[in-house]
C-alpha cells in the first residue's frame, strides 16, 4: 500500500495537462438598440441645473448632448474584485434613443469596454444616472485606474436623477426606485424582467457556462433602465418647469420645496397655496408662512399661523411661531404673552411625546419671559 509520502511523489511526477489556450481578446460585445420617445423630449434652459442644484451644469443643454449611463456589474461593494461587466450608454439620435452597451464576455475584455466609455463620456457635456454618483461612477473611476485608462470622471457635469426623483415621490411613493417609478408614474409595470439583484449570479453562470443566451435577459435589463432613465429627466423636466402640473397635491408641495431650498420663494409659495387642502394643508401653510417670515412680512406670516391655531394644525408650532413674531416682528409683547399662554393650554392636551414635551417647555419659558417684560409676572 502506498503511503502519503508517495502518493504525493507520484502526483509530481505525472505529466501535467495544460489547460485549453484561449486567444487573447481584441474587443468586446457591443449591441444597439434604437427606442422611440414620448412626445416632451424638451428641457427649458436652466431647468436642470435647478431641478440639480449644480450651477456647473450648463444653462443650455440640447437633448443631444446628454449621454445617459447604467452599469450591471458583478457586486455592489466597491471593491477592487467587482467590476462593471456591461455599460450601457443612451445617446438622442433623429428623434429616437439609441442605446448603445458594451459587455465583456470575460475579463480580459473590461480594457475595451472602459475603453469605448471613455469614448462616450469624453463626447458628452451632461451625464445623465439613477445613483450614478454614489455607485456606477466611482466604480468606473477606479476602474480606469486599475486599467491605467486616464480619465477624470469628477469634471463632468452630473445629473443624478435618484436625488431629483426622491425629492418630488418620495413623500407619496416612499420607494423610488426605477421600476417604482415606471409602473406608478409611467404606468408601465415591467414583464419578465430580471430582478437587479440577480444579475451578478446569472453573468457567473454565464462564465461558467459560456451560453450567451444566459445574458440577453441582462442586455433586456439594461437597455430599459436607460430608456426608463431618459423618459424620467424629460418627465421630471416638465414638473419642474410647471410645478401646478402635478397630479397629487402631495408632488406640488415637494416641487415647492426644491423651489424654497433652491431660493425661488415666489414660485415656492405659488406651490404651497395650491396644496393647502386636504392632508397637505398644515405642511403647506407651515412652509407659506415660514417663507414670508423670512421675507420680512411679519403681517402675511402672522395670518397663517392664526389660520393653523384655527384649525388646529401643526400642533404646538404654530403658537411658538406666531409668539416669536408678534414680541419680536410686531413688537406687540402682550399679544405675544397670550398666543404663549393659549399654546401651552393646547400644549398640555397634546399625546405625550419627545417633540410636545419640548414644545411645552419652550411655551412655558416663554411664557414666563413675557409676563415679566408685560408686568404680568
Amino acid at each position: 500500500m502506498l503511503s502519503l509520502r508517495d502518493k504525493l511523489r507520484a502526483t509530481q511526477s505525472a505529466p501535467r495537462r495544460s489547460a485549453p489556450v484561449r486567444d487573447a481578446a481584441r474587443d468586446c460585445f457591443v449591441r444597439e438598440t434604437r427606442f422611440s420617445l414620448p412626445e416632451g423630449t424638451h428641457l427649458a434652459d436652466g431647468i436642470l441645473s435647478l431641478m440639480q442644484g449644480d450651477p456647473n451644469i450648463p444653462h443650455h443643454t440640447p437633448p443631444e448632448d446628454f449621454l445617459f449611463l447604467d452599469t450591471e456589474t458583478t457586486g455592489l461593494s466597491h471593491g477592487a474584485g467587482t467590476v462593471a461587466f456591461l455599460v450601457g450608454v443612451g445617446r438622442i439620435e433623429n428623434n429616437g434613443l439609441t442605446v448603445r452597451q458594451y459587455m465583456m464576455r470575460d475579463y480580459d475584455e473590461e480594457v475595451f469596454v472602459l475603453r469605448l466609455v471613455q469614448q462616450d463620456l469624453r463626447k458628452c457635456r451632461v451625464l445623465v444616472t439613477y445613483n450614478g454618483r454614489s455607485f456606477d461612477m466611482p466604480l468606473l473611476q477606479s476602474r480606469f485606474i486599475m486599467q491605467r485608462l486616464p480619465m477624470d470622471i469628477s469634471s463632468i457635469p452630473h445629473a443624478d436623477l435618484l436625488h431629483t426623483a426622491r425629492r418630488v415621490w418620495k413623500l407619496r411613493l416612499k420607494r423610488c426606485t426605477l421600476s417604482t417609478l415606471e409602473e406608478l408614474i409611467f404606468h408601465e409595470p415591467r414583464e419578465d424582467d430580471l430582478p437587479g439583484a440577480e444579475v451578478p449570479q446569472r453573468y457567473f453562470d454565464y462564465l461558467k457556462q459560456h451560453d450567451f443566451s444566459l445574458l440577453e435577459d441582462i442586455l433586456k435589463h439594461n437597455a430599459q433602465d436607460i430608456a426608463s432613465l431618459a423618459r424620467l429627466l424629460f418627465v421630471l423636466g416638465a414638473l419642474h418647469e410647471n410645478p401646478l402640473a402635478a397630479e397629487h397635491l402631495q408632488d406640488i408641495y415637494s416641487l415647492g420645496r426644491v423651489y424654497e431650498k433652491r431660493g425661488k420663494l415666489q414660485t415656492a409659495r405659488m406651490c404651497y397655496r395650491a396644496a393647502d387642502a386636504g392632508s397637505m394643508s398644515a405642511l403647506s401653510r407651515e412652509r407659506l408662512a415660514d417663507t414670508l417670515r423670512r421675507e420680512k412680512r411679519p403681517e402675511e406670516a402672522a395670518a397663517i399661523y392664526e389660520k393653523m391655531i384655527a384649525g388646529r394644525q401643526g400642533g404646538a408650532k404654530p403658537y411658538i411661531a406666531l409668539s416669536k413674531l408678534l414680541e419680536h416682528r410686531l413688537k406687540a409683547p402682550a399679544a405675544a404673552a397670550d398666543i404663549a399662554r393659549r399654546g401651552l393650554l393646547y400644549a398640555a392636551d397634546l399625546p405625550l411625546s419627545d417633540q410636545n414635551k419640548a414644545d411645552f417647555d419652550d411655551l412655558t419659558r416663554r411664557y414666563a419671559r413675557l409676563l415679566k417684560k408685560t408686568g404680568g409676572g
